[in-house]
């Protein structure tokens, strides 16, 4: 099994859902991104999702727009995204995740960066706009590089649909919470509720299903893990928590925050 698989495997065995948070590489800095992934282990995180900058970053809202928009003025290469990979490797077996768009894989070659991706030390991928009637290629050489896929689903995909993803996830199936762009949200939706329980029957627990988008308190994790959720996705309220603080006190403030959020998963 992957780190993402065993990692899903402990929390169930301890009675915990799983806090899966996001960073965007290279906001404000690359020193800070790397502040902000201690805190986060610190924090109690069980899985890190490293987002990549993109020039049109179609599902991201406002606030990763921004953060990926300074990411890029700072020249973030793809060369620091992996040797960020490895240095996390160096201090922690966190299950990592890259989330980037699919332009920027397919135009380094799928098998030549996944390869080189997996030696890095990442175990999972997240590609907003892979579709899965066109993933062929992506799925094969994840598959030869031993990299979890994991697709998203939203409240209006069709039962047929989600069926298909989810044969084709690995992972954990990555529910976004509403309908629009990521970003936080001031109240949980009714639909989304109804959307969380009929993508839990489906997966028949074969994969678990993350919920994300707009989730930015312990009590908004509450509201989703009461609900079935398997894992609550938090990357918004991190960002903006990010921008804001000092960066000589990042660790310690992401630090904080991943506690109060992890202790509403258990």
């Amino acid at each position: 099994m992957s780190r993402i698989q065993n990692r899903f495997t402990e929390l169930e065995k301890s009675g915990q859902k799983a806090l899966v948070t996001y960073v965007m590489v290279g906001y404000p800095s690359h020193k800070d991104t790397l502040s902000a992934v201690r805190g986060l282990i610190e924090g109690g995180a069980d899985i890190i999702e490293l987002g990549f900058p993109f020039s049109d970053p179609l599902a991201d809202g406002p606030v990763i727009q921004h953060a990926s928009t300074i990411s890029l003025e700072k020249g973030t290469k793809m060369a620091q995204f992996l040797n960020l990979v490895k240095q996390i490797r160096k201090e922690s077996q966190i299950p990592l995740v890259l989330m980037t768009y699919t332009n920027i894989l397919y135009s380094k070659g799928y098998q030549k960066f996944f390869k080189m991706a997996k030696e890095a030390g990442l175990d999972g991928l997240i590609t907003p706009d892979m579709t899965v009637e066109e993933s062929k290629e992506y799925l094969k050489a994840a598959k030869n590089a031993q990299l979890d896929t994991i697709f998203l689903v939203s409240p209006n995909t069709s039962k047929a649909r989600l069926l298909q993803i989810v044969k084709q996830t690995t992972g954990f199936l990555y529910l976004v919470a509403v309908f629009g762009t990521t970003g936080v949200q001031n109240k949980i939706q009714n639909y989304t509720i109804s959307a969380l329980k009929e993508t839990k029957k489906i997966a028949k627990g074969k994969v678990p299903v993350g919920i994300g988008f707009g989730i930015s308190t312990p009590n908004d994790i509450k509201s989703y893990v009461k609900h079935g959720a398997d894992a609550a996705i938090v990357g918004s309220a991190l960002i903006k928590l990010i921008e804001k603080t000092p960066s000589n006190k990042i660790q310690k403030t992401v630090a904080s925050f991943t506690r109060q959020l992890k202790s509403a998963t258990k």
